[in-house]
């Protein structure tokens, strides 16, 4: 696909893609999956919280770490912390850092 690092949700399942690749980050769910079965496949997934009504995710850093787990490199933990960092200074996280904002993109 030739995106940066997202989340692929469907109504099925959840996967973190090309977890290698921190330049963006976001989801992609299908274009008909409707509001209640994206809910529920973020719940099963432990991707953290749906905002209300703005077409974005609050995904749990741990969870970005426990889905990338195996597949990245020994560079990737700094990688990841620049991107919560420059994440942060947009605005683009909870408080703590502990939750970074995903753009949900239907396709």
């Amino acid at each position: 696909m030739g995106d940066a690092v997202y989340f692929r949700i469907t109504a099925d399942s959840a996967e973190l893609v090309d977890p290698q690749d921190l330049t963006s980050f976001s989801a992609v769910c299908p274009a008909d999956l409707g509001p209640d079965e994206l809910a529920a496949s973020v719940r099963r997934a432990d991707l953290g919280e749906l905002l209300p009504g703005d077409g974005h995710l609050m995904v749990p850093v741990d969870t970005i770490r426990r889905m990338a787990a195996e597949r990245v490199g020994p560079s990737w933990p700094d990688e990841l912390a620049k991107m919560i960092d420059y994440a942060a200074r947009k605005g683009w996280t909870n408080d703590d850092g502990t939750r970074v904002r995903a753009h949900i993109e239907r396709r």
